[in-house]
């Protein structure tokens, strides 16, 4: 162990186990700093009218940090809990606690890593390194068989030529035990008034239909993997994953021991099968950037819209077109931040190939109410609905009348 600080600066990294970053920090000092910053311009309203984070999302996020608190203190440790910019404020808390060096997990979107390089940027005046660790992905983007520049963009041969050439890493364990500087100032968790939200709106979230923190994960995810009894196979783990209160390896890795126990290969299949999605999805952030946020996307074909769709995207958000399936989805979303991929698939191409509505403004509006937004993911597979995403056999739209039939018999019939 080396006599020296290292600040651990958390984003969406919330758990103890398998992280990287913790457990590095750990073994290479003799104290860390764990942080934690709100940053306010996650919390502020687009260009499109919508909130970058909900209110639900916020709640679920406060839970997430709160509990990563108390799981560091378990280990005789702590969290420093601030708002603002961390470029600003954690160079501040560096200087206070004589840090050598700052650590924190590689972000793709442009937003992310634009942060990233301001941090990097203010740390590096004080000559302290800001270290790079990618640890948000099931695999890993130096163990690909290809450069991320030469990434294939069809998802079909990306998906087998990484499964047949690459291979996962083990799950990283956890400390035994974390060491801060004696009288560390933990701040304080902002309440979601300070994170400028209306009364009105925190009402919405007095009821989360999640609640937040590793543990909580964990539960939940044993109990989907030993006590499932349901058809679809879906976890309902993905907010935990978004929000990095569980890691994607330590999800795989569970699903393997579980199968042929209480999953039959196919299920697992399945499972492997959304998470190499969420995979490709940053990758190719990182290889197409800020292209997945243009209407026209990789193609530059943007599908056709109306020049006044105001109305329409109104009638979409609040559940109100007149279609069941979709305006049950879009109310369960407002109200828990959660619906199911198909769910996802319907009210998407509904939006953008029926009301002709940009889909961009659709995109937001996940983004507002998701509890497992990530940019990837989200503005990916939102492009591929439209059309103009990265992989080119999957874009297209649905077709909605299959799948309400598939998933919504009764509705089905009714709707004719």
């Amino acid at each position: 162990m080396d006599k020296k600080t290292i600040l651990v600066w958390f984003r969406n990294d919330l758990r103890i186990h398998d992280n990287e970053i913790l457990l590095r920090a750990v073994e290479r000092s003799q104290t860390i700093v764990p942080v934690y910053c709100f940053d306010p311009r996650y919390f502020i309203e687009t260009e499109l009218g919508t909130q970058k984070t909900g209110v639900l999302r916020a709640a679920f996020l406060r839970e997430n940090v709160a509990a990563l608190q108390k799981d560091l203190q378990a280990l005789g440790g702590d969290l420093i809990i601030t708002q603002g910019y961390p470029e600003k404020l954690l160079p501040q808390i560096a200087e206070k606690y004589d840090v050598d060096e700052v650590y924190h997990h590689r972000e793709v979107a442009y937003e992310e890593t634009k942060i990233s390089a301001l941090v990097e940027a203010a740390l590096w005046k004080m000559q302290i390194n800001l270290r790079h660790f990618i640890g948000h992905t099931l695999y890993h983007k130096e163990d690909l068989p290809f450069p991320i520049k030469d990434i294939p963009d069809a998802f079909a041969t990306f998906r087998k030529k990484t499964e047949r050439e690459s291979s996962i890493r083990p799950e990283l364990g956890r400390p035994d035990a974390i060491y801060i500087p004696e009288g560390m100032d933990t701040g304080h968790l902002p309440e979601l008034s300070e994170l400028g939200f209306p009364n009105a709106a925190i009402e919405e979230a007095v009821h989360l239909h999640f609640h937040g923190g590793e543990r909580v994960a964990l539960q939940h995810m044993g109990t989907f993997l030993h006590n499932n009894q349901g058809t679809l196979g879906y976890s309902h783990l993905s907010p935990y994953i978004a929000i990095g209160a569980l890691s994607p390896n330590t999800f795989y890795h569970a699903i393997k021991g579980a199968e042929n126990i209480t999953l039959d290969k196919k299920r697992v299949e399945q499972i492997i099968l959304k998470l190499l999605w969420r995979d490709y999805y940053r990758f190719m952030f990182k290889k197409h950037g800020n292209q997945f946020f243009q209407a026209g996307g990789l193609t530059g074909n943007p599908p056709e819209t109306l020049a006044d769709d105001k109305k329409l995207f109104e009638k979409w958000k609040t559940g109100t077109t007149g279609h069941p399936i979709v305006d049950s989805s879009m109310k369960e979303l407002n109200e828990t931040g959660h619906i199911n991929h198909h769910q996802r698939v319907i009210v998407a191409t509904y939006l953008i190939h029926q009301l002709k509505v940009d889909w961009l403004k659709g995109a937001a509006w996940f983004e507002e109410k998701l509890l497992d937004y990530g940019p990837a993911s989200n503005y990916g597979s939102w492009a591929h609905a439209a059309g103009v995403g990265t992989s080119v056999k999957d874009n297209k739209p649905a077709d909605i009348k299959k799948l309400s039939i598939q998933f919504y018999p009764k509705t089905s019939a009714v709707v004719g």
